[in-house]
């Protein structure tokens, strides 16, 4: 009996060692060669280190890409001028953006008319005329016919430019057009060939024109009420443009008012902040991006203008203005004030402090406006007038 339990002993140990045998050879078999086995034990290192270099190359990517454009970007403004021009202009940019310039009254402007223009052949322009507040009741419903037969009231006349960027319906200038219909004033705006609704190509020369067939248009229609002509930012060179011929010819606007004035675009365009910073770390600054606006025809020289300018002379200027430097419009009034054509013409300039927040465009939000315009138009006719 137990030389039986014995055999039946041995021969599960020898089942168990051979099963043991066959696991070991089993394993043996899945084993990895040598090379194979290292390259695994690396490849848990090479992942992280692999990720990393793809993150680098393609920052590397970036970087070139980056200094490629750096590069081609003066290149393709020095060659292509035009494009210079449209970073002048701004027309492309129209903000407020999904408004209807054919109705004036969406933008609270209930007593105003849209009109169209057309100063030459191909060029259509968009004007709006707001009327004075007093005649705000009698405006509404009214035709066109009735708000031109307006501007032979009593009432004076403002011919409103506006600077580069937006339309006609920009929000700020919608605010001052309310603030000059409230003082009684007749306002007159319009957007150049190439802004807004206006049919034309842009052009310094063009939107010169544009503003003297208006100028006309409202002499045309206002009898013996004082006109005066206000220009802001990229305007003011459309308006010492248009005035200075208009002084040549011998019909000066009854006075001229300047906001946010720069003396010639070159040397705004080397003052605005984009190319302060640019001229520190970009050689040849003047040569790519400079002489590209002169190439094109673009100077709004106001500080040559106003040497031929014989009427009165505002100017308004925010000391935090951002856009257009302070100093320029410091130094345009005294090159107007120390001007011949200036003898017998007032001149005047009001700073606002950078405590108010007037900025470039903010200035009709001034309480002091009113009084401003009250004293200095009071006073704005030549003695010969009188």
């Amino acid at each position: 009996m137990r030389k039986r339990n014995e055999s039946v002993t041995v021969e599960h140990e020898r089942a168990a060692a051979a099963s043991l045998d066959k696991g070991c050879s089993l394993r043996h078999s899945l084993r990895l060669p040598p090379a194979a086995a290292a390259a695994a034990a690396d490849t848990g290192m090479k992942r992280p280190l692999g990720r990393r270099h793809g993150l680098w190359f393609r920052l590397q990517k970036l970087l070139i890409w980056l200094l490629g454009v750096y590069i081609a970007i003066p290149f393709l403004v020095k060659l292509c001028p035009a494009i210079q021009a449209k970073l002048v202009f701004l027309n492309f940019v129209r903000v407020p953006y999904f408004i209807d310039l054919k109705r004036p009254q969406d933008q609270g402007l209930n007593h105003t008319c849209n009109y169209y223009l057309q100063p030459e052949e191909d060029v259509t322009i968009g004007v709006w005329h707001t009327v004075p507040a007093a005649l705000w009741k009698n405006a509404r419903g009214k035709d066109q016919l009735w708000f031109e037969d307006a501007l032979g009231s009593s009432h004076p006349v403002i011919l409103y430019l506006h600077g580069n960027a937006g339309t006609r319906g920009g929000d700020h200038r919608v605010e001052l057009y309310k603030v000059l219909s409230s003082l009684g004033y007749h306002v007159v705006t319009f957007d150049y060939r190439g802004w807004g609704d206006s049919i034309g190509s842009p052009s310094e020369r063009g939107m010169t024109y544009d503003a003297l067939h208006v100028f006309d248009w409202i002499k045309a229609r206002s009898g013996e009420n004082r006109v005066y002509i206000w220009g802001h930012s990229l305007g003011t060179g459309v308006a010492t443009n248009l005035v200075r011929r208009l002084c040549e010819r011998e019909t000066p606007p009854d006075a001229l008012i300047l906001e946010s004035p720069f003396t010639n675009i070159r040397e705004e365009a080397r003052s605005h902040p984009f190319s302060v910073a640019s001229t520190q770390y970009f050689p040849g600054f003047d040569w790519f991006f400079l002489d590209p606006i002169t190439t094109s025809g673009i100077k709004f020289a106001n500080d040559e203008n106003v040497k031929y300018i014989s009427c009165s002379l505002l100017i308004l200027h925010a000391e935090d203005d951002p856009v257009v430097p302070f100093h320029l419009g410091k130094k345009l009034y005294n090159i107007a004030a120390t001007s011949r054509s200036f003898r017998d013409y007032k001149v005047q300039f009001v700073p606002f402090h950078t405590d108010l927040g007037y900025r470039h465009k903010y200035i009709y939000r001034s309480p002091e406006l009113p009084r401003i315009l009250r004293e200095f138009l009071g006073k704005s006719e030549h003695e010969h007038h009188h």
